[in-house]
């Protein structure tokens, strides 16, 4: 299968990655009423999530990880289980939950990065509190901003079964990528 390469265009409402003709602004990809960069920076991240889902690439695609809200330095994702994340003991495999919240903490940094600014993952901790079976309930990852610097942030998520109950917590600490860094 070959996978097309993505544009990267930067423009009024930041860098948006895809074919020109699949992307979107950051305002028709985001109704949630956030204004400014943080608006901008969500629907870029909207986008680029979706279009990932449309044409099967990311972990979002893999794993089946789901975003189900982007706001200001905090953001949620979820994960219904399935086959495909097990482990040989037939519960959820960690990497699969330390994916998880990779994913909902990076993208709460990412909502606070002004325009043209990137970030990757320097330090990923993650504590399992218990194990996850197949049993259709639902993980939801919440994830908060603690701090975002010139060159480091930082972030905090926590994952919970649909009972509430904690499935595991984390931190992480993200490099934050200057343009032309």
């Amino acid at each position: 299968m070959s996978v097309e390469k993505p544009m990267r265009m930067r423009g009024e409402f930041g860098t948006l990655y895809g074919r020109e003709e699949d992307l979107m602004t950051s305002t028709q990809a985001n109704g949630s009423g956030l204004t400014g960069t943080v608006a901008s920076r969500a629907g870029e991240l909207t986008e680029v999530f979706e279009r990932g889902l449309r044409e099967n690439l990311g972990v979002g695609a893999s794993l089946g990880i789901r975003q189900e809200y982007v706001g200001d330095g905090r953001t949620r994702y979820y994960l219904d289980p399935n086959p495909a994340t097990i482990n040989a003991m037939f519960t959820v495999h960690g990497g699969v939950l330390a994916t998880l919240m990779d994913t909902a903490m990076g993208s709460a940094v990412f909502t606070r990065l002004a325009d043209g600014v990137a970030y990757t993952t320097l330090e990923l901790k993650v504590n399992f509190i218990r194990s996850v079976t197949l049993d259709g309930s639902r993980l939801t990852c919440d994830a908060e901003v603690v701090h975002v610097g010139r060159r480091t942030a930082t972030a905090e998520g926590r994952i919970t079964d649909a009972g509430g109950k904690l499935i595991a917590h984390g931190s992480t600490t993200i490099l934050v990528l200057q343009p032309g860094s």
